[in-house]
């Protein structure tokens, strides 16, 4: 059972600027701890490790030992992440278009590095998932299902092309991350497909944003319009992945 999350109750309870309406809050931000991935490829694992503390169940010996356990590389899927929560326990719901790898990512460049050598690995996980207790879904997810999901102090590990995605806080808004030998970051800008993690926390309906976490960074929640959020967790390359992670593991 996870642990208490230290100022829920006060997060989503009610006042003069926040009510219920359809079971759904007009405005929501819950407390996930921001932590910033440490390479180009670790973002999804960086996300992991924030839903994790957000549960009251991050230990990094019992994480790493997770990640040599469930043999996670430099090449994190999304179906990796639903494994890595079912690994500790938590429950979780992983919600895409493809149940397995779209062939026709072959030629994107952000998959041709390593589409050969990991297709076959991604799609026997997509195979033995029911056996393995990991719930996957193919299904269309709307935004008022993810602010459905928030109200109730849930979170989110969402798959978004950063090459679309627009912070609305950050005055160096993140097209995509990368990182230079030095460990300094820079912004790279690129018309392709860049696949990224980010985690979803909260909401505000009266002004139709969404705030989220960018592992990129270490120092601050993002935010931005509902509109650029569907554009890019619906672009071509996410599948429309997103692993809906809940409180009550």
């Amino acid at each position: 059972m996870a642990a208490p999350v230290k100022g829920f109750a006060h997060i989503l309870a009610p006042s003069a600027h926040s009510t219920l309406r359809a079971g759904v809050w007009d405005f929501v931000q819950l407390p996930v701890p921001i932590i910033q991935q440490l390479y180009h490829w670790d973002c999804g694992l960086a996300c992991s490790r924030m839903v994790l503390r957000y549960l009251g169940q991050l230990d990094d010996s019992e994480f790493e030992s997770a990640l040599q356990e469930l043999r996670l590389t430099r090449s994190i899927w999304t179906i990796d992440l639903a494994y890595l929560m079912r690994h500790f326990g938590v429950r979780h719901r992983f919600c895409t278009q493809t149940l397995g790898v779209d062939k026709g990512y072959k030629n994107q460049s952000f998959y041709r590095k390593h589409f050969d050598t990991e297709e076959t690995r991604v799609n026997q996980l997509f195979a033995q998932a029911k056996a393995c207790k990991v719930l996957v879904e193919k299904c269309t997810v709307s935004v008022q299902d993810i602010q459905a999901h928030l109200a109730q102090g849930h979170v989110a590990i969402v798959l978004v092309n950063s090459g679309v995605l627009h912070c609305d806080l950050c005055s160096s808004p993140v097209k995509y991350c990368c990182f230079a030998p030095s460990g300094h970051r820079c912004f790279c800008r690129t018309p392709d497909y860049q696949g990224h993690f980010i985690v979803l926390r909260g909401y505000n309906r009266a002004t139709g944003c969404i705030f989220y976490n960018n592992p990129a960074y270490a120092d601050r929640m993002c935010s931005t319009s509902i509109s650029n959020f569907e554009e890019a967790r619906t672009s071509y390359g996410t599948d429309e992945d997103i692993l809906f992670v809940y409180l009550d593991s």
